[in-house]
């Protein structure tokens, strides 16, 4: 009567297969993905300054340069998100990499201000789709050690940081700004090069019901890692449960015709809509918080750091280092900035699978509030320093942790929507941040300053305790039923 083979699943799997040179490569075309972005965010350090001494900016236009970027984040991580779990996240790379490398390229011809800032915000709806890069990663890891290769994925951010970081050091001195917009699309332009090579995830495939694409990737995955796979026939959450409700639905015909309809007409935004029922809305709210808290404390490191490095001689503030060779200054600073990111990911990897995704979070943050605290009063030069180094560190942690449970935490149906929507949230903490927090130091109410960046670490750490479960150790769920409430 029934079928007597044995069935597994997706994460049985991945199991068996094991991380592998297949993952490998994942990991590098995702890893692009996110080097892309972070040398695009990058270079608003180096091409606005140099933009507002070549047209003689005010500084609330060189400051749009930095906003409309944003922006772009904003309605691109929203609208990439609904794309891949509506049509597949190889089609959302395509779009993504098209938009963000042309508009990227485009940017360095502009003829002037007005079209670099329309360009430089195409580019922020394009790198607005790097959430789905992890995602897409995320779901070719077997379940042992995955926040340890999610933060490697992550490694690739502060690759991008350092390496551009560099490569302005060396163009900026040599040739200009146009150059270094140019030079810096690369990695998307390499993204379309090596798109083909790209698969597309089985457990999108599982999620649309086609089991059997997933499982001649699966195949693919056993003959490059040499390992096999379970014996018996893929199955997915999917199917199961539509099984399960089969025998209901039998004998309603009209039901299953109305159904239909339904779904054909709500499936464009089903995924946004499902960000919001009983099971998730909770889960979304708190992530929504986090991710805002996340991207807000970040940059406000950032700023502090550049800020109290520099030193402020109209608020009395203890200058930290010599105003010397004003060009190699600012590549310098930024350079050594981004190397305290590289303490905080390698923290993150050894504890994010031994203490698990909330705890991990939770530690960073009160160590970063630790960290902050002495600077609410005046402190030495190398004290302040390291304090910052600290700050940054463990900012940088949190950051990572949280982009692994973000979607760890999401069924597959909505999995890259849940992320988008969050990080785009995030950016609107990016926006926010430099308009308060440079008001507050400018003014020289730095104490004050400090003080927001607690306030903003205490509301992380309360949506980071209330999240309803851990996801370490956990598979990931390919249904909103399968997901606790």
């Amino acid at each position: 009567m029934g079928d007597e083979r044995p069935v597994y699943t997706l994460d049985e799997a991945l199991s068996a297969l094991r991380f592998g040179k297949y993952q490998a490569l994942v990991l590098a075309y995702a890893g692009l993905g996110w080097v892309s972005e972070a040398m695009e965010i990058m270079i608003l350090s180096f091409v606005g300054p140099a933009v507002k001494s070549k047209w003689k900016l005010t500084s609330s236009e060189e400051s749009l340069l930095t906003t409309v970027v944003f922006a772009g984040m904003l309605l691109g991580a929203y609208s990439w998100g609904i794309i891949s779990d509506n049509y597949g996240r190889r089609k959302s790379f395509l779009s993504i990499a098209m938009v963000t490398s042309m508009a990227g390229l485009l940017s360095s011809f502009s003829p002037n201000y007005v079209s670099l800032v329309i360009f430089r915000c195409f580019v922020g709806v394009g790198l607005g789709g790097v959430p789905v890069f992890l995602a897409y990663f995320l779901e070719f890891v077997p379940v042992s050690h995955r926040g340890t290769w999610m933060v490697a994925l992550s490694a690739f951010w502060t690759a991008g940081t350092i390496f551009e970081a560099s490569l302005a050091w060396v163009v900026m001195t040599r040739l200009n700004w146009r150059w270094l917009l140019a030079f810096s699309s690369v990695p998307s332009f390499a993204l379309l090069l090596f798109y083909g090579l790209a698969p597309e995830s089985p457990r999108y495939l599982c999620a649309k019901a086609r089991t059997a694409d997933a499982h001649r990737i699966l195949e693919k995955m056993a003959f490059v890692n040499q390992t096999k796979l379970p014996p018996g026939i893929l199955v997915s959450d999917k199917a199961i449960k539509e099984n399960e409700e089969s025998n209901l639905l039998r004998d309603t015909h009209m039901l299953s015709i109305t159904r239909k309809i339904t779904e054909k007409l709500k499936s464009g935004f089903s995924s946004f809509f499902m960000l919001f029922s009983r099971k998730l809305i909770r889960t979304t709210l708190l992530l929504w918080v986090l991710f805002f808290a996340n991207v807000f404390s970040y940059y406000g490191a950032v700023l502090l750091t550049s800020k109290l490095s520099s030193g402020d001689s109209k608020c009395g503030s203890k200058v930290l280092h010599v105003d010397k060779s004003k060009d190699n200054s600012l590549y310098v600073d930024v350079f050594i900035a981004s190397l305290a990111e590289l303490p905080g990911l390698i923290l993150s990897a050894i504890i994010v699978d031994k203490i698990g995704r909330k705890l991990s979070m939770v530690l960073m943050f009160v160590s970063a509030c630790i960290f902050l605290l002495p600077l609410v009063f005046h402190q030495s030069a190398v004290v302040t320093t390291l304090l910052l180094f600290g700050v940054r560190m463990c900012v940088t942690g949190t950051i990572t942790v949280a982009t692994i449970y973000a979607p760890e935490i999401y069924p597959t149906p909505a999995r890259t929507t849940g992320f988008g929507v969050a990080s785009s949230l995030g950016k609107v903490g990016g926006m926010v941040c430099p308009l308060v927090a440079v008001g507050l130091v400018t003014s020289c109410h730095l104490r004050l300053a400090v003080i927001l960046f607690e306030v903003v670490f205490v509301l992380a750490i309360a949506s980071s305790l209330l999240f309803p479960f851990e996801t370490m150790g956990r598979e990931l769920k390919d249904t909103v039923d399968a997901i606790e409430s």
